[in-house]
């Protein structure tokens, strides 16, 4: 989404740079941490924390190196880059979007425990974007819930949802005679997709035809792939890998679905919007700030293969209420999430906070 924020920025006579880590600067940064809210220390035995914080001191080290002239405003999209950012230049107004909790996604994957070094450190840090943020923002009013308890004023969370150039998205007028169900998303089990398989085999119980298009990598593949030949979908299974543009073929497809098990917003149901898509999800996050059940999409209960099931045969077997939700969720994603609109929402904000035109 950045690169295309940047270039409507550059057409409205803005002057902006993107910064970020490059991959091959690794283990390069000395300078040592100070947050001003907790003592990192704390944490340090984590493996996981101990990556971070050399991630955060690269960014330092790279930042001093690279950036050699003075700006109005830094606008940061990972908290980290934010933080050593504000070190680097700490009379400069920071704006800090938070996109996602890390520390769910660990959670839920398997990679930390509740309440142990890990989980606390990042819930940290919410408290130390506070403090050195002059603005604080999310992508939705479901992630700014969820960030309230870590932080002293959650009232000043602000909320800008994501926002996508619908010249991207182009929905095509076609005929499927088999319906073909869509999922994009890392392979990883926070995003449920062995609930979509178990559904998707009722699906196929019950004597429906479909194909199910699963874009997308990750450590879970290989699990998934043998989930779908023990549960005798494999041939309606199809398995892509990592595609760089899925919204180029998009259109073509009829259902967008993705059980999730935890989503701060979920980009890509925006974009299976915009393609004009029906779309089913969870009831978590941002995903039930998109969808009004019945509306504009379904929703189900994370991890409910059965009502996932449910769901889908709904609009399997009703091309019209497939059609008409899709029609309305193309509306609705046109209406609040178009690029123009996050971008007079940030060109305010950063008016705000002493950028100049």
């Amino acid at each position: 989404m950045i690169p295309y924020l940047q270039e409507r920025f550059h057409s409205a006579r803005w002057e902006m740079e993107l910064f970020w880590l490059p991959k091959r600067i690794r283990n390069k940064g000395q300078e040592e941490p100070v947050f001003r809210t907790f003592d990192w220390r704390e944490f340090g035995e984590s493996l996981i924390v101990q990556k971070y914080i050399q991630t955060y001191m690269d960014y330092i080290w790279w930042a001093r190196l690279r950036i050699h002239k003075p700006y109005d405003l830094i606008h940061a999209h990972h908290p980290i880059a934010g933080m050593a950012m504000k070190t680097v230049f700490p009379d400069v107004p920071l704006v800090q979007t938070v996109h996602s909790s890390y520390e769910r996604e660990l959670i839920l994957n398997g990679r930390i425990q509740e309440n142990g070094l890990e989980h606390r450190f990042l819930t940290s840090l919410y408290r130390e974007l506070e403090v050195v943020s002059e603005q604080v923002l999310t992508v939705s009013r479901s992630f700014a819930h969820y960030m309230a308890p870590y932080v002293q004023e959650p009232e000043r969370i602000g909320v800008i949802y994501n926002g996508f150039d619908e010249k991207r998205f182009k929905p095509v007028p076609h005929e499927n005679i088999v319906p073909q169900l869509i999922t994009v998303c890392r392979l990883v089990p926070a995003k449920g997709l062995d609930t979509l398989l178990y559904a998707c085999a009722e699906l196929k119980r019950k004597g429906y035809d479909y194909v199910l298009h699963i874009i997308g990598d990750g450590p879970c593949r290989e699990e998934l792939e043998h989930l779908a030949k023990e549960l005798d979908i494999y041939q309606e299974t199809i398995f892509y890998g990592y595609t760089l543009h899925p919204e180029e073929f998009m259109p073509f497809f009829d259902i967008f679905v993705l059980p999730s098990r935890a989503e701060a917003f979920g980009s890509v149901f925006a974009e299976a919007a915009l393609s004009c898509l029906a779309l089913i999800g969870s009831d978590v996050g941002g995903i039930a700030e998109q969808i009004e059940d019945g509306v504009n999409g379904l929703l189900v209960p994370p991890g409910d293969a059965a009502a996932l099931s449910i769901a889908l045969e709904k609009v399997i077997s009703d091309p019209l209420f497939r059609y008409e939700l899709a029609r309305s969720a193309w509306d609705k994603a046109k209406n609040h999430y178009s690029l123009s609109k996050s971008v007079n929402e940030l060109k305010k904000l950063y008016l705000k906070h002493g950028a100049t035109l």
